[in-house]
C-alpha cells in the first residue's frame, strides 16, 4: 500500500498512540526509519493488556507492523517484549515472527517501556534530550496502536474500543474489550468490582498512573488499564500530597545523596538530569529565569526518583513535573546538541521489575488476569473531543441525532488531530465543544 493512502485510512479511523499521550498516528508515519520497534513492554505493573493482545491477536500485531513498514520502507521490525512475557508466550529473543518482525527481548525492568529507553534497548541508540526517535532511524508504535491499525487498514474499522486491564485489589483481575467513552464506575459494577473507601482508583498503573473518580471518569482511546490499590500504600500516598507541601519538604528535607539522579532511567543514558540539585531550587528562580532550567523536559516522569531512589520520601518528579509547567507557559524547551554518554555503570543501576514491585507496595496484587473477550455494553458513553495530542477534534453532530457505532462524531481538526467516532448505537443527548453523550438506543 502506497504510504500516504495508508495514511488516509489510519486517520479516517482515528487511530492514534494507544499506549501513551495519544499522538495521531497517521502524522507519526514518517519514511526516514530503518527500524520499527513495537512496545509491547507493557511496562507498568499490573497491567496485562498488550500481553493478552499478543495471546489472542498477534498476527493483526504484526499484520498492522508489516503495513506500515512497506509503506515506509522501513526494512527491519523488532517486537520490544519483557523477558517474562517472552516465556509465557513460548517466543525466544531473536525469533522471526514475521518476514520482517522478530522479537526483542528487554530486561524486566523499570521503566523498560519509555521511548528513550525502548530504543536504545532494542537497537542500542540514544535518541538526544527533546529530539524524536527517527533522528535515530527508528519508528516506536505500541502494540495496541499496530492493531488498530490493521483493523483499520483490512475492515475500515475505526477505533471504537479499547482493551482494558481491570486489576489490583481486585479478586478476579480481568483483560476485557470496553466501548471509548464508557463510565468507569459502569464498568466496575459489570465486572463485579467494588471500590471500598479504603481504594484509589487510578487510571493507569500504580508509578505513573492518575487518580480518578470512577463516579465521573470515562475510558479513553489511552486506557490501558483501571487499576485498584490501598489508599495506604507507597505507590499512591505520594499522590494526594499538595505541591506546596512536596516543595517545602524537597528543599528541606534533601540530603543531597544524589541516589535520585544516580538511579535516573534517563540519566543513565546521558541526559542532563540531576534530581538531587532541582528539589533544592526555588520555583520563584524558575518563573524569573526559565531559560535556566530547560533540561528538566528531559524528565519522563517515571518516577523512579520518588519511589526508589529517595530515603527522605522527596518526590524530584513532582518538583520537575512544576518546572516542566513554568516552561511550557514561556514556550521553552531543551535544546542541547552535546551527543548523550551512556553512564558505564548502567547495567548495574537499572531497577528490576519485582523489586520495583516491592518497594511501592503492590507486588501481593499482581495476579495474571483472565480474558474476557466480549465487548462491554454501558448505557451511555460520553467521549471527550480530545482524546489525543493536537487540538481536539470539532463536534459534527447535534442533540437527537442518531448514530451508529462508527459513526464520526467529531471532525478531526488540522494537522494533529483525531476523527472520534460513535462507540455505541444510540441518540446524541448533549454536545459541546469539550465532549459528546449518545445514550444507547433502547
Amino acid at each position: 500500500m502506497e504510504l500516504n493512502q495508508l495514511k488516509e485510512l489510519i486517520a479516517s479511523a482515528g487511530v492514534v498512540g494507544a499506549g501513551g499521550a495519544g499522538f495521531p498516528t497517521a502524522v507519526k508515519v514518517a519514511v526516514g526509519a530503518d527500524s520499527l520497534v513495537i512496545n509491547a513492554s507493557e511496562c507498568e505493573p499490573l497491567l496485562y493488556t498488550d500481553y493478552m493482545l499478543m495471546q489472542t491477536h498477534m498476527q493483526r500485531i504484526l499484520d498492522g507492523a508489516e503495513a506500515v513498514m512497506a509503506a515506509a520502507n522501513i526494512p527491519n521490525g523488532y517486537l520490544g517484549i519483557k523477558a517474562h512475557n517472552v516465556k509465557r508466550l513460548g517466543l525466544a529473543d531473536g525469533q522471526q515472527l514475521s518476514a520482517h518482525v522478530r522479537v526483542a527481548q528487554l530486561p524486566d525492568a523499570y521503566p523498560v517501556g519509555d521511548e528513550v529507553i525502548l530504543v536504545y534497548q532494542v537497537l542500542h541508540r540514544v535518541i538526544k534530550p527533546g529530539a524524536l526517535p527517527l533522528t535515530v532511524g527508528a519508528l516506536v508504535m505500541n502494540a495496541e496502536t499496530l492493531y488498530n491499525v490493521d483493523r483499520a487498514l483490512k475492515d475500515h474499522t475505526p477505533v471504537t474500543e479499547k482493551w482494558v486491564t481491570i486489576s489490583g485489589r481486585v479478586a478476579n483481575p480481568v483483560v476485557t474489550r470496553v466501548p471509548i467513552g464508557m463510565n468507569v464506575g459502569e464498568l466496575l459494577k459489570k465486572m463485579g468490582v467494588p471500590v471500598p473507601a479504603d481504594t484509589v482508583v487510578l487510571d493507569g498503573g500504580p508509578a505513573m498512573g492518575a487518580v480518578i473518580d470512577p463516579a465521573t471518569a470515562i475510558i479513553k482511546k489511552t486506557t490501558k488499564g483501571i487499576t485498584l490499590y490501598p489508599n495506604d500504600i507507597p505507590a499512591v500516598t505520594g499522590k494526594f500530597t499538595e505541591n506546596h507541601v512536596v516543595n517545602i519538604h524537597a528543599t528541606s528535607n534533601c540530603c543531597q545523596c544524589t541516589r535520585c539522579t544516580d538511579l535516573c532511567p534517563r540519566a543513565l543514558l546521558g541526559y542532563p538530569l540531576q534530581p538531587h540539585k532541582i528539589v533544592r531550587t526555588s520555583l520563584s528562580v524558575v518563573a524569573e529565569m526559565p531559560q535556566l532550567f530547560t533540561e528538566a523536559t528531559a524528565c519522563c516522569g517515571c518516577g523512579v526518583c520518588e519511589l526508589v531512589a529517595c530515603c527522605q520520601n522527596i518526590s524530584p518528579r513532582r518538583v520537575y513535573a512544576q518546572v516542566k509547567a513554568i516552561l511550557a507557559k514561556n514556550k521553552l524547551r531543551y535544546s542541547g546538541t552535546a551527543e548523550p554518554e551512556v553512564d558505564p555503570d548502567r547495567e548495574y543501576r537499572i531497577v528490576p521489575s519485582t523489586r520495583f514491585q516491592q518497594l511501592i507496595g503492590v507486588l501481593p496484587l499482581d495476579k495474571m488476569p483472565t480474558l474476557r473477550d466480549e465487548l462491554q455494553s454501558p448505557a451511555s458513553v460520553t467521549l471527550p473531543t480530545r482524546q489525543h495530542v493536537g487540538a481536539p477534534a470539532t463536534p459534527c453532530v447535534r442533540n437527537g441525532d442518531t448514530v451508529h457505532t462508527g459513526d464520526v462524531i467529531a471532525a478531526a481538526n488540522g494537522a494533529i488531530s483525531a476523527n472520534i467516532h460513535a462507540s455505541i448505537d444510540g441518540v446524541v443527548t448533549a454536545v459541546s465543544n469539550s465532549a459528546i453523550t449518545i445514550a444507547r438506543a433502547q
